[in-house]
């Protein structure tokens, strides 16, 4: 099974339930509530995973990373991105050395 496509999938029912019922759907509630409470939990959901790296618990780096994932899927969703703009941006990477890509930024 591709990766990409959990991912997609996990896109398409964000999409679906983007202007759903904010009382029987998280993540509409969560869209909904506009952009500041999406990066408060996406802030939240780094720190869990940073704790759980620095306790050295793979376990719960594995699953803070998927909520830390799931919630960066939203803020995606926000703002009408999908995980095939990420997809292409990191191909566009592909290849280039890490600090080459960095300095070619425009700042």
């Amino acid at each position: 099974m591709s990766h990409s496509t959990v991912l997609d999938r996990l896109a398409q029912s964000i999409e679906a339930r983007k202007h759903g019922d904010a009382e029987t759907s998280y993540v509409a509630k969560l869209l909904q509530s506009g952009q500041d409470k999406i990066l408060k939990k996406i802030a939240e959901e780094s720190a869990e995973t940073l704790m759980a790296s620095k306790d050295g618990d793979v376990h719960q780096v594995v699953y803070e990373t998927a909520d830390l994932w799931f919630h960066c899927m939203i803020l995606l969703a926000h703002h009408n991105l999908s995980p095939d703009d990420v997809f292409k941006e990191l191909e566009r990477r592909e290849g280039v050395s890490g600090i080459t890509e960095k300095k070619s930024r425009i700042t």
